[in-house]
């Protein structure tokens, strides 16, 4: 997934290019990035899974999330998972809404989700051995304040620790809480993440000047 979106990059042109991820995507894009970092500009990681982050690698962690997924599934062959979701789809612009109502709780996309899930834990496990290493480039943190379904009080604080350590190792990191939220950021505090894409990328332009 890493290559591909280098190859998604290769397409729009040279960059620099400020990378913005949520969730599983944080992985990928720091992944991309060790691969070119001559080509990136800042980093954007909200509420992103982090090898730093103990807890997601215990046993019983693991088989929630495996139990999880086998729910799901089941869910979506009886066509009952779009309902749970109906309040968070209806805070989406109209033509995601239109997308997600399609596409995203067919049995087919929970399967890919499965297959997604089971390589995100490969990958964590090789950035266990060797994390990928951040350019010296702004990057941003931003993690949820809130425990919400999925993640109790203590993974919601040891995600926030993985986040803060994270920063740390980035030469030019930051790390930002968006007090009103779980894991969603992107849907319940957008405005957190807008203001940090743009001050990356007013630093972007300030050094390319």
């Amino acid at each position: 997934m890493a290559d591909d979106l280098n190859d998604l990059l290769d397409h729009l042109g040279s960059g620099p290019f400020v990378l913005v991820a949520h969730s599983g995507g944080g992985p990928i894009v720091r992944a991309a990035t060790a691969d070119r970092p001559d080509r990136i500009a800042g980093l954007m990681l909200a509420e992103v899974t982090d090898e730093a982050c103990d807890a997601l690698f215990d046993p019983a962690f693991r088989r929630f999330e495996r139990r999880a997924q086998q729910i799901t599934a089941v869910l979506a062959r009886l066509g009952l998972l779009r309902g749970l979701y109906r309040g968070l789809i209806a805070r989406f612009p109209p033509e995601a809404q239109a997308d997600l109502r399609r596409e995203g709780f067919t049995v087919a996309a929970i399967r890919t989700r499965g297959a997604e899930l089971t390589g995100l834990v490969a990958g964590m496990n090789r950035f266990r051995e060797r994390s990928p290493a951040l350019p010296d480039v702004p990057v941003t943190l931003i993690s949820g304040a809130l425990a919400d379904s999925g993640m109790s009080p203590q993974i919601r604080a040891a995600a926030n620790a993985s986040h803060l350590h994270r920063a740390a190792q980035a030469p030019r990191g930051r790390h930002v809480i968006a007090e009103r939220s779980g894991h969603m950021v992107p849907v319940t505090e957008p405005e957190v993440l807008v203001e940090e894409i743009r001050r990356l990328l007013d630093a972007a332009r300030s050094a390319t000047a």
